[in-house]
């Protein structure tokens, strides 16, 4: 009775071992672009802020004149920027990840000048009575800030800041009556979107 050779491979052998070196060299790149990049983007923190901006949009939308309207909406941004903080601090202390490290500084260094800017725009807008134009700003220039942070973080915080910069574009020439539909189409339904996104692929 012949023996089988234990050094005859079988046919479909060739392809199993490149599908498994080509798992293998995807997940050494994956886990090489990781180690440089800044992975503790709270995607549960970008859905709740996208409900509060919803909220903010709906008590906007009431107010009777463009200062209460503007009051609103700097109080939303007080409750975002309280909401990411504490969320990236929860998931950077859940995952290990050091927000004093090198892709974190990084993400800091180039997310933050856009948002200076977009505040020093605040103030001159406000100054010459050209409220009109704030939505398109803060939309253009957050998603600024999202893209060049993004170039330190996970591929989908780009994607995310290009559709923040179309937006405002496109806000910056329509009527300034739209403006608040498209605070809450950017920082409400984008943010609950790619929110739910991350927090599905890359870990709440």
């Amino acid at each position: 009775m012949p023996h089988p050779d234990p050094l005859h491979l079988r046919p479909e052998d060739p392809v199993e071992l490149a599908d498994r070196a080509r798992d293998n060299i995807r997940f050494i790149r994956e886990t090489m672009e990781r180690a440089g990049s800044f992975t503790a983007i709270p995607g549960w923190g970008g859905l709740a802020i996208g409900i509060t901006a919803i909220g903010a949009a709906m008590i906007a939308w009431r107010q009777p004149s463009s200062g209460p309207w503007l009051l609103t909406w700097l109080c939303e941004a007080s409750i975002a920027l309280a909401i990411a903080t504490w969320t990236t601090l929860s998931k950077a202390r859940e995952t290990g990840i050091s927000l004093l490290a090198g892709p974190a500084r990084r993400f800091a260094y180039s997310f933050a000048p856009p948002l200076v800017v977009g505040g020093l725009l605040t103030l001159l807008l406000v100054r010459v009575g050209a409220l009109g134009a704030v939505p398109g700003v803060w939309l253009l220039l957050y998603g600024t800030a999202v893209v060049t942070g993004g170039a330190f973080s996970i591929r989908i915080v780009p994607l995310m800041g290009l559709c923040f910069m179309v937006l405002g574009t496109v806000a910056l020439f329509c009527p300034a009556e739209w403006g608040n539909a498209f605070l809450a189409a950017g920082f409400g339904v984008f943010h609950i979107f790619f929110g739910a996104v991350i927090a599905r692929k890359y870990g709440g």
